[in-house]
């Protein structure tokens, strides 16, 4: 469906409409948004795969417009605040009084390497728990954001926690667990087991800007520069502490 909207709806397509009527009559129609951000996504790969040899799968490319996609549509919607729409961004955003999960996937280097990680603290920043890991046979983003709030949660409950806010800055993710099952989705089973753990635990799910969710993302990225399928981490790696103690001090990012 989504490439339809992108314009590639039948196998006559290219020799019955030019680029330019192409261009012209996406670009104004219902699905602007969807064409537009589609568009640029294929763009860039196809100057990735040119430039530096990178390839990546349909699911990564279908993840990374439909997470596009929804940012923008979240950024213009006229439901939005003015105090949510503030370009400063902190963690714990929602001023959530407790026990704080924070986690994430990584995608980086050439050839691609696959990462997760997450932070579990108190609502000081206090450093509780943290867990990193690779994933070596796959370069597919999503399995690696699924693969954090997994574990993440998998961590805190085998560490007696099961009242728990988790921030997590992907909102596909999120509409994935929040949203109906999909039974013939590549990564059904892992959304299934999440849904699980969330069905018996008090875990409320709240979607946050990446510059909120720094700690997690040092964590991912520790993961996927490492061979480890995955490491629990009883005290704060080697780095985190600074940026521990920024989230500590309720330290303003700006919004990039």
């Amino acid at each position: 469906m989504l490439w339809n909207h992108i314009g590639f709806t039948n196998s006559i397509f290219f020799s019955s409409i030019d680029a330019y009527d192409w261009l012209r009559q996406r670009a104004r129609g219902p699905q602007a948004i969807t064409f537009s951000v589609g568009v640029w996504w294929s763009w860039r790969h196809r100057n990735l795969m040119c430039l530096g040899g990178e390839t990546w799968s349909l699911q990564c490319l279908n993840y990374n417009i439909k997470n596009s996609i929804e940012t923008i549509v979240l950024s213009f919607s006229p439901s939005v605040s003015v105090a949510t729409t503030n370009r400063y961004i902190r963690w714990n955003n929602n001023n959530y009084s407790g026990v704080i999960l924070n986690v994430v996937g990584s995608c980086h280097d050439n050839p691609i390497r696959i990462g997760f990680g997450g932070v579990l603290r108190n609502e000081t920043s206090l450093f509780l728990a943290g867990f990193s890991g690779f994933i070596p046979s796959s370069d597919d983003i999503l399995l690696a954001e699924l693969s954090a709030i997994y574990h993440g949660l998998i961590m805190a409950k085998d560490l007696g926690y099961a009242e728990i806010a988790c921030y997590y800055d992907s909102l596909v993710c999120i509409n994935l667990i929040n949203g109906p099952i999909e039974r013939y989705h590549i990564y059904v089973v892992l959304i299934q087991d999440i849904k699980n753990l969330l069905r018996h635990t008090n875990v409320t799910v709240s979607h946050t800007l990446r510059e909120g969710n720094q700690c997690a993302d040092f964590m991912a990225k520790l993961g996927a520069s490492s061979d480890i399928d995955l490491l629990f981490h009883e005290s704060p790696p080697v780095g985190l502490d600074n940026l521990l103690r920024s989230d500590a001090a309720d330290t303003l990012f700006l919004r990039k």
